[in-house]
């Protein structure tokens, strides 16, 4: 079976899972934050279930990490990406 996942989207998922285990978070304790199942969590960590944007920052929150930060360890995201346009 062929993946629908991306290259970006695998990085982004690697990231959030080192994030969570940086932080000593298990995905029984992530899960509860989230007023989710267990299997919420290890879905998405297994890219069996892709995350939305918006489960993103939820994510991100829960295990009291930066989105921004997630995704520049991803790869995803420079300073150039984040800078403000000059006027």
């Amino acid at each position: 079976m062929k993946s629908t996942h991306t290259q970006a989207y695998i990085q982004a998922i690697a990231a959030l899972i080192s994030a969570r285990k940086e932080r000593r978070v298990l995905q029984a304790d992530l899960a509860l934050k989230l007023n989710k199942p267990q299997s919420f969590v290890s879905k998405y960590e297994a890219r069996e279930r892709r995350l939305d944007v918006v489960e993103f920052f939820e994510v991100c929150r829960a295990i009291g990490a930066n989105p921004v930060a997630v995704l520049r360890q991803a790869g995803l995201l420079t300073d150039e990406d984040t800078r403000s346009p000059e006027p």
